[in-house]
């Protein structure tokens, strides 16, 4: 049984209502829409409270009914018969409620830069980076987000040897940080003549993008080159230099964006970049000083480590840090079935969470 803490439900009874007749008074347009936000996010949670105790109230009155000696017999039988169902709807709302406590990661609404990196397997990794790109992009047009490619750089025999690309939508982050890691593939390549099983990977990283106010940059630290964009382009190639590579001096991270024709658009993708790299930076090593009591969990974001196969043969994909296997690889790999996956994993670091709150 779930023991909810009636004073933060107060709480958040009490900033919903102030939220709302805030929404009543005159506000800026940026205040508008950010408190907005809020009231709609409070909402389920607040439907919840009011249902929970709704409900907790109903009890307390059945009980009321079974307890008074001058209740009859046939009035307590079917009081008795009601509570049961009143009691799972109390203790399914409670768990809800437990959930939508739970402290969440300040970056799990924010925007996200996506990275793939073809690792050992040469070519057929490159496939296989490739195919997890489209992977990536069928599943964020499913959640009806919008995928928009940073950089890009093409295997010799087709694929993808690296990609960043941006991903924008409501929750982006706290979706798509739990892909963080190496992927690996066993396939037998279109190439292979006697049928053998390779074995290749690709690395995914996802960092949340940060806004100014959440990293600050020195324009000092920066050594900003620009230059001709690489690969096929005619024209725009040939004369333009479009390409925008920046060095942050302290910490020796470089990022490179050509993909627009702007030199200017390719400035600001390529900042907002530096700033998602150098707060992963930042928060790994927080995390790297508390990594004893936390490298079983899920969600750590350890890229060195492997954290799923894609089995084609079999026709399978294994999660190895949930062990979870699906027989569903042909809609993983065009995004519909990959929901599953990732379902699971919020669901298992809830739960983790859920147990890191109750012993404390």
């Amino acid at each position: 049984m779930i023991s909810l803490p009636q004073h933060r439900l107060d709480a958040l009874l009490s900033r919903h209502s102030l939220v709302e007749s805030e929404l009543a008074t005159n506000l800026s347009r940026d205040d508008y829409v950010k408190l907005s936000r809020e009231f709609s996010d409070l909402g389920p949670v607040i439907d919840a409270i009011k249902a929970y105790r709704a409900v907790s109230a109903e009890i307390d009155g059945l009980d009321a009914l079974i307890a008074d000696p001058s209740s009859d017999a046939e009035m307590r039988k079917l009081v008795e018969s009601e509570k049961p169902g009143l009691q799972a709807r109390k203790d399914k709302l409670e768990r809800q409620i437990s959930l939508a406590l739970i402290p969440k990661d300040a970056m799990d609404d924010h925007d996200a830069i996506l990275e793939i990196r073809a690792g050992t397997g040469g070519d057929e990794a490159a496939l296989f980076a490739g195919d997890l790109f489209r992977m990536y992009e069928r599943y964020a047009a499913q959640q009806g987000w919008k995928t928009e490619v940073l950089s890009m750089s093409e295997g010799t025999k087709g694929g993808l040897k690296e990609v960043i690309a941006e991903v924008h939508g409501r929750g982006v982050f706290a979706k798509l940080k739990f892909e963080s890691g190496v992927h690996r593939v066993q396939r037998v390549p279109d190439t292979e003549a006697s049928g053998r099983i390779h074995t290749s990977a690709a690395t995914v990283a996802v960092l949340p993008e940060v806004e100014d106010v959440d990293i600050k940059i020195n324009d000092d630290d920066l050594k900003i080159d620009t230059m001709r964009a690489q690969g096929a382009g005619g024209q725009h190639v040939n004369k333009t230099e479009s390409a925008i590579r920046i060095t942050h001096l302290p910490s020796g991270i470089i990022v490179f964006v050509q993909e627009d024709r702007s030199q200017h658009k390719n400035k600001a993708k390529a900042l907002k970049m530096l700033r998602a790299k150098l707060y992963d930076a930042q928060r790994s090593k927080l995390d790297a000083e508390r990594a004893a009591d936390r490298r079983g969990q899920i969600g750590s974001g350890d890229r060195s480590e492997r954290i799923r196969t894609y089995n084609f043969p079999q026709g399978r994909v294994t999660d190895h840090r949930i062990n979870l296997t699906l027989h569903k690889l042909p809609q993983i790999m065009e995004g519909v079935a990959l929901s599953e996956l990732i379902d699971a994993l919020v669901t298992e670091h809830q739960a983790e969470l859920l147990a890191a709150e109750g012993a404390t």
